[in-house]
Parts: structure tokens; C-alpha cells; sequence
């Protein structure tokens, strides 16, 4: 569900910048600090996280939290270190941080989340197979020369390349 509905949105990808790793080491430092022992997980996802690819100039960082349906546990360390709840769904909390300047998007899951296994071996087959990196750039700039109603349905838009590029990392859905 997302929090605040839906947002219109157009979708601004950039040349790779070599800023985003060192803007995720300073968030990952201090997740750990809000977090503690919580975070059993803090890694840097997402297209950021691939060198030398285009991507939204926000830093997606997941963060592996017990149990993430259990709000009380660490959403109120979040929110009073800046990070705003935007969606909750079973198992996920995303939240936002950083605007203006370095925002970050922050989603936390449980660390053995098939989800968050997803993203990893998505970032990981990204950063060593430049084919389907430069595929996966190309598709993105293409989808965001459309305007959408919420950056939901870009991400949604997304879908297809990416369960392409998984089933070529080997990726079985379990």
C-alpha cells in the first residue's frame, strides 16, 4: 500500500556516478548506528550499486530486519533519523530519505527474503555481464521518456527485462 498514493512522475536517469557507492557506505554507517544489531543486513541495491550504469540518481539500499511487519521494533528509529514510510506491504517497508540532495530509497525485509535474495543476485550478475547491463541502461532510458502515474508502474514496466536478465543469472523462483 502505498502511504501516500499515488505520484505522478517522470523519471530522470543519469550517466553512472561514481558518488553513489561512497553516498551508500555513509547511509550504511549510519543505519548501522540507528539500527544496531536490528540490521542483520545492510546493502547497497539497485542500479547505483552497478558500475557503470545509468540510473535514477537515488540510492536503494535494503536492509535485513527480522521482521519487518513489526513496526514498532525499529520504524520509530527510522522516522525520528529522517526516513519517511512510503509503502508497507507483508514483509516490506519502504521508507525515504535524503531530499533535496542524496535521497535514498530504504527497503527493509526480512535478510533470507526472497526478495532480498533477488536483488543481490540481480546487482551481482549486473556488475560482472556488461551485455546485459548496457540492456538493461537502454530499457530504462527508454522507459523514461514516458510520464507515469506513479513510480510504481515504472518500476512494474521494468519487469520483463529483469526476469530475463535473473533467468539468464540462473535465478529459479522458489
Amino acid at each position: 500500500m502505498l502511504v501516500h498514493g499515488p505520484t505522478p512522475t517522470r523519471v530522470e536517469i543519469v550517466d553512472y556516478d561514481p558518488e553513489w557507492p561512497r553516498r551508500f557506505a555513509r547511509r550504511a554507517v549510519e543505519l548501522r548506528e540507528i539500527l544496531g544489531e536490528r540490521a542483520r543486513l545492510v546493502e547497497h541495491i539497485g542500479s547505483t550499486s552497478v558500475p557503470g550504469l545509468a540510473a535514477k540518481p537515488v540510492v536503494d539500499i535494503v536492509v535485513g530486519i527480522d521482521d519487518p511487519d513489526d513496526e514498532p521494533a525499529y520504524l520509530p528509529d527510522l522516522e525520528a533519523a529522517g526516513y519517511e514510510l512510503r509503502v508497507t506491504e507483508p514483509r516490506h517497508r519502504a521508507l525515504r530519505a535524503g531530499e533535496p540532495g542524496e535521497p535514498v530509497n530504504l527497503h527493509c525485509y526480512a535478510p533470507d527474503d526472497v526478495e532480498t535474495r533477488r536483488y543481490l543476485v540481480l546487482r551481482d550478475h549486473l556488475r560482472s555481464h556488461p551485455d546485459d547491463r548496457d540492456r538493461y541502461a537502454a530499457t530504462k532510458r527508454e522507459l523514461a521518456r514516458h510520464e507515469w502515474d506513479d513510480m510504481n508502474y515504472y518500476a512494474e514496466a521494468k519487469g520483463p527485462v529483469i526476469r530475463d536478465i535473473l533467468d539468464r543469472a540462473g535465478w529459479v523462483e522458489p
